[in-house]
């Protein structure tokens, strides 16, 4: 869910703002497999990155499907 600035409410994130949140997990994905090697920061960073980036084509998945 976001916050929205203006208020407290909180709303469903639309799915062009989950694409553009799943693409920056993907460029520091990225950023982390071209070291030659991570510090276990960097490991357990990698590692939720990748849930994350699930969650996110998880409910982008969600989005997609027509409702019935």
């Amino acid at each position: 869910m976001i916050v929205d600035q203006e208020s407290t409410e909180t709303r469903t994130p639309t799915y062009d703002e989950l694409l553009q949140e799943h693409r920056r997990y993907e460029r520091r994905l990225e950023e982390l497999l071209n070291k030659s090697w991570l510090t276990p920061e960097e490991e357990l960073e990698e590692k939720e990155i990748k849930k994350m980036k699930l969650r996110l084509k998880d409910q982008m998945a969600r989005l997609s499907r027509p409702v019935s």
